[in-house]
């Protein structure tokens, strides 16, 4: 009896023991922080993609390193706090969007930092140059931003009626800039009425559509960044109330209900950061590692959508999108 219960006594400390030995291993693994000035529940695909990277290159988290993810929900005063908690864990490798990695180099020359940015990383003052960033940063640039004029395009393509087009843009984020002016240049040079809708918050959403309508507009443009990729259902939602062909930078918002999209595979971008970050962990400096430019561009149509809009589709623009959802 004393044996079964010194063999029981051992059984339950081992027990106690085990979750405290499972949290010391985890603290000793190098830590990565995955951090976002948006929610991160608008991109699990990323941060999925994310995982697979450090994967193919050698990483399983909780096996040989541990993630610390962080967001500022769209709160960008929130990121130098969220960056030195970041720092002090410590981290040996910080992950950010566009203005996530803007707030990390500002705090530190010394943690390695990769972004994912669909703006110029140069323009931004990211790195020096793409094959030489210098410094402790570098990264993926899909360069949204830049894609407008393909957007307007297609958009001009389905709905060939809208003498005016309206652009949702925030005005609070770096990439804003080169993408008003990417699209402003390629509707002047076609002719096309443009107006352009400052948004940053869920109300300005609200306003905007009923703004677009009131002016004439006939399609709409959504533009570039975390905050608008994060406010994606409520402006589906819209598109749809106000009967609006809308057109999106990012797959997420078709799939969502939206219209149309064109732009860089994103989810492909953040798999490329996981193998970046893989190969800083193993030694190699970020001033090495030219930023990597994304070479894959999706062109997503929701024919149920456009059926509901009334629009038929043209057959030159089924025949180049690379994904129809029925």
């Amino acid at each position: 009896m004393r044996r079964r219960a010194f063999i029981e006594g051992i059984a339950a400390l081992a027990a106690a023991l085990w979750p405290l030995a499972a949290r010391a291993q985890l603290s000793a693994l190098p830590k990565v922080g995955f951090l976002r000035s948006s929610t991160l529940a608008d991109v699990p695909d990323w941060v999925t993609a994310f995982r697979q990277g450090l994967k193919e290159a050698g990483f399983v988290e909780g096996q040989n390193v541990a993630i610390e993810f962080r967001t500022a929900d769209n709160q960008p005063d929130r990121l130098p706090e969220l960056v030195t908690d970041l720092i002090h864990q410590p981290v040996a490798v910080i992950v950010g969007n566009t203005e996530s990695a803007l707030a990390a180099k500002a705090a530190t020359t010394t943690v390695p930092i990769v972004f994912a940015t669909g703006s110029d990383p140069v323009r931004d003052g990211l790195v020096a140059s793409l094959n030489r960033p210098g410094g402790n940063v570098t990264g993926v640039s899909f360069f949204s931003a830049v894609v407008g004029a393909k957007r307007l395009e297609l958009l001009r393509q389905m709905v060939p009626k809208a003498t005016i087009i309206a652009m949702l843009v925030n005005p609070n984020i770096p990439l804003t800039e080169a993408e008003r002016r990417d699209v402003q240049t390629a509707a002047q040079a076609i002719g096309q009425q443009l107006v352009f809708v400052d948004v940053s918050n869920e109300r300005d959403i609200e306003t905007a559509f009923a703004t677009s309508v009131q002016q004439g507009a006939g399609a709409l443009l959504v533009g570039t960044g975390g905050f608008l990729n994060s406010k994606r259902e409520q402006i589906v939602a819209l598109a749809d109330r106000y009967a609006l062909p809308t057109s999106y930078s990012q797959r997420e918002g078709v799939v969502s209900g939206g219209l149309m999209s064109y732009g860089a595979n994103i989810t492909d971008a953040y798999r490329q950061v996981g193998i970046y970050v893989a190969r800083i962990l193993k030694g190699e400096r970020p001033s090495d590692l030219p930023v990597m430019q994304s070479t894959r561009f999706d062109f997503v149509i929701n024919l149920k959508t456009a059926k509901a809009l009334g629009l038929n589709v043209p057959h030159t623009l089924l025949a180049t999108a690379t994904e129809v959802i029925e």
